[in-house]
């Protein structure tokens, strides 16, 4: 038999996919599993969203659409753009896609060639290098500092960049840390971006999910230049709870969106036409539910926060954004538990896993080994018996 392409070989399977499916098989054997490790919100689509998904069906919306999207969709995108983030577009640089992950990729594959290379920031996300692995591109690391709030020394992605450098991604706020990117840095990266002519793609999924006096900014909207060599990527999963419904959107130059168009038309045909609908009334309705879910989401980061701000041997970057916890356990590095030394964040994460029956991500699977990853969009008596669990089993490690 033949073998499979090389590049198939060299991606990894997601991480946190996997984690939830080992607490999934967990619960399945009457094992009392507190899932953390999962990347979606808990709450349930709102009811004017999966009406509006009926609605459809009823009428027979059933058949294949434009392959980037139906118009009226891509004209609520634009008005989105426009209230939100103050960022003009026409409907001819809008594509919508099956989630923004979907947009991503093809982002991805129609911007570079092989051994170009992209600068991501680390702690990131865990299907950036992938992507950029699977077009043959290769991916350059900027790691950051929870010191530094996990934001980008500008010195350093200078440092980085060489000719075949084609593009930057930015995700703010941030899978997994939480950081919310100022202005300040937004600009620092924004004149990197003019001088040497590269890309960015802006990952922006999370903005609907922001605490305190955190502003989200986009990038395009700092000026005309910027925005002309910016790719915005968003979607309704995060913000409305719609992850199953798999509809994401872009925003760029048109010529960028007739490519993006053209590689959904020969792989997806299109985003599914129900969920466009449902989309559609998402993007038109109240902003109620988005409050509410934002409210609750403050709530349970504040009762985490509070919880572990004074657990010794463990330190984390206070929540900006998001609904993730980056947990430093590094100093139970080399320590016995049980029979095993703890040797990564792996092994931490197993342990928990076993013993305190909590699921969360390790932070070698967003490029920091130094940590673990605690989603808290879960009940807050499950993080509240959850964040327990784990502070009673690390505190008899010594």
């Amino acid at each position: 038999m033949k073998s499979l392409a090389k590049r198939i070989t060299k991606i990894t399977p997601s991480a946190t996919l996997s984690i939830s499916a080992k607490a999934k098989e967990l619960k399945k054997k009457g094992i009392d599993i507190i899932d953390f490790g999962v990347g979606e919100p808990d709450f349930d689509t709102p009811s004017f969203i999966k009406n509006a998904a009926i609605c459809a069906i009823k009428e027979g919306f059933t058949k294949y659409t434009p392959p980037s999207g139906i118009r009226e969709l891509k004209e609520a995108v634009v008005e989105k753009f426009k209230k939100d983030n103050n960022l003009d577009y026409t409907v001819e640089q809008i594509a919508i896609s099956c989630g923004a992950k979907h947009a991503l990729y093809n982002c991805i594959l129609a911007l570079c060639n092989p051994k170009d290379e992209v600068i991501v920031f680390s702690p990131y996300w865990v299907s950036y290098l992938e992507m950029i692995k699977l077009v043959d591109a290769i991916p350059v690391i900027v790691k950051t500092k929870e010191a530094d709030n996990f934001l980008p020394n500008i010195k350093t992605i200078e440092s980085v960049i060489t000719k075949r450098t084609k593009a930057i991604i930015i995700n703010s706020p941030s899978n997994p840390t939480g950081c919310v990117f100022s202005e300040k840095i937004l600009k620092e990266i924004a004149e990197i971006a003019i001088k040497y002519d590269l890309w960015i793609i802006s990952d922006e999924v999370y903005e609907k999910i922001i605490f305190d006096s955190a502003n989200h900014i986009s990038i395009a909207s700092l000026d005309k230049k910027i925005k002309s060599q910016t790719v915005v990527v968003n979607a309704v999963s995060k913000t409305y709870s719609m992850t199953g419904w798999r509809i994401g959107y872009i925003a760029g130059p048109s010529e960028l969106i007739k490519a993006i168009d053209n590689i959904q038309s020969h792989s997806t045909s299109n985003p599914t036409s129900i969920s466009q609908k449902a989309a559609l009334a998402a993007l038109n309705g109240p902003g109620e539910e988005i409050y509410k879910m934002r409210k609750e989401f403050q709530i349970r980061r504040d009762f985490l926060v509070s919880q572990l701000q004074d657990f010794k041997d463990v330190s984390f970057l206070k929540p900006q954004g998001a609904f993730y916890l980056f947990l430093n356990i590094s100093k139970f590095f080399g320590k016995k538990a049980k029979n095993k030394i703890l040797k990564n964040s792996l092994d931490v994460t197993e342990y928990l896993l076993e013993e305190a029956k909590v699921a969360v991500v390790p932070g070698s699977a967003f490029g920091d080994e130094n940590y673990i990853r605690i989603s808290f969009a879960t009940s807050l008596e499950k993080i509240k018996k959850g964040v327990e669990n784990i502070k009673t089993l690390l505190s008899t490690i010594f």
